[in-house]
């Protein structure tokens, strides 16, 4: 039986819908087809849907249902102490506001606006699980009529107290600051030569893809080919709703096994390349001091024609606190180039800040999603096989070129990794909450 993770966009049954389960499996309908020029891919036939397996693993573990996290006693003492703390707040505001300092009303009311939503999901939960009993009591009845409609209330009951817990659990995580941000996605050939090349154009074309696939916007910032037409090095903007949430976890190592074109024997060969997720900030959330830039100028190079040897077009910028380095040359103008070349520093910037923050988290408990690191191996595309295995969470799929047009497949990756995350981090809370006890 599948189960319901923590993702925010499930939803359940009204109370009309008779035969309501607990557990809702993940559906492949629920993201919109956007129309968009699909780049190159392996495969355009249409594939069946596929379920994932479980590899082995030692990370790898499993995602509990909405029922069994609430059977947890640790969970029912953090919110009933969240509820005392909501209390008590309100009533030091109702009773002592003459004498609590103006910084002292501004937390108060901002715990307040915090929590408030979590404990009205809190009670109404009560007050249906209450109606749930009632209910239970007149199917004891044995008048006929009566006990159909209890029958059907029964059911309404049980789907509204599982939405309820959901949203419940939902709130209880916690949003990261760059969830809602943009996002810039770089891709680079690692190990493998030409054939690492070639795979990282692919994994660029994937992630292309799949931004059509939500309608999002994909605007190249750079492209540095190889000679048989792979990619060296990559960059794009991604933007759109929820476009660095889904993406986040795709940061890392992806990993290679086939028989390369190149290979006259037919020897299957282990290339790599890496990509990184940079969230983009707003200039309002994130700034940058001209006076700590170093901004360059010179001839680009490569493939461009008289233009690439006559014109200073091509700009690097220096960051020169931390040393960041962000450079292009992909537009013959020097000012789109710099503004390009901005554009990335500023996201390395960021995404730098932000790891900072976050790294004491790590340290303390490393979760098994990982740091979204540069230099974490993360999955691994074996053709000979058509698999597809996130080592992070010990999930395969199968039908690599399905999973590569960067559509139903990978969604369905991307939420299981998001479901791991979730749970980690609630299962953090609530151990962090029984420690300080």
């Amino acid at each position: 039986m599948a189960v319901v993770g923590f993702s925010k966009s499930l939803s359940y049954a009204g109370r009309r819908l008779l035969n309501v389960t607990l557990f809702r499996s993940i559906t492949r309908g629920s993201v919109c087809r956007c129309p968009a020029i699909h780049r190159t891919v392996n495969s355009t036939k249409a594939h069946a849907p596929r379920a994932f397996h479980t590899s082995q693993s030692v990370m790898v573990s499993k995602i509990l249902s909405v029922d069994e996290i609430f059977n947890k006693k640790s969970l029912h003492d953090y919110l009933k102490k969240k509820e005392v703390e909501y209390n008590t707040c309100l009533q030091s505001l109702n009773t002592e506001s003459q004498t609590l300092d103006e910084e002292d009303v501004k937390m108060k009311r901002t715990s307040l606006s915090v929590l408030g939503p979590l404990v009205q999901k809190i009670r109404e939960l009560e007050e249906k699980q209450k109606e749930l009993e009632d209910t239970l009591d007149l199917l004891k009845d044995n008048e006929p009529e009566l006990l159909e409609l209890a029958k059907l209330e029964k059911e309404a009951c049980l789907a509204a107290v599982q939405d309820l817990r959901q949203k419940i659990l939902s709130l209880l995580i916690p949003e990261e600051e760059s969830d809602m941000s943009d996002l810039v996605l770089e891709v680079t050939a690692g190990v493998g030569g030409q054939e690492a090349m070639l795979f990282t154009a692919e994994i660029f074309d994937m992630y292309h893809n799949f931004a059509a696939f939500h309608g999002w916007g994909f605007y190249i910032l750079e492209v540095m080919s190889s000679e048989l037409g792979g990619i060296r090095r990559a960059a794009a903007s991604i933007s759109g709703p929820l476009s660095y949430k889904k993406l986040k976890f795709e940061a890392g190592v992806h990993r290679v096994q086939r028989v390369p074109k190149t290979e006259s024997k037919g020897r299957i060969h282990t290339s790599t390349m890496t990509v990184a997720i940079l969230p983009q900030p707003t200039e309002i959330s994130f700034t940058v001091n001209p006076k700590d830039l170093r901004i360059e100028t010179k001839r680009a190079s490569g493939a461009g024609g008289q233009h690439v040897n006559t014109t200073d077009s091509a700009v690097r910028i220096v960051h020169l606190p931390t040393g960041t380095v962000a450079e292009c040359q992909q537009e013959r103008s020097q000012i789109k180039n710099k503004e390009t070349a901005m554009t990335l520093l500023r996201a390395k910037l960021y995404s730098a800040r932000l790891e900072e923050e976050t790294s004491k988290r790590y340290l303390a408990r490393k979760l098994q999603i990982g740091s979204k690191g540069r230099s974490e191996k993360i999955r691994t595309y074996n053709f000979s096989q058509d698999r597809i295995t996130d080592h992070r969470i010990g999930k395969t799929v199968h039908d690599v070129h399905g999973f590569l047009q960067g559509e139903e497949l990978l969604e369905e990756m991307i939420v299981f990794l998001q479901q791991f995350s979730e749970q980690e981090s609630l299962m953090d809370i609530l151990q962090d909450s029984d420690q300080n006890q």
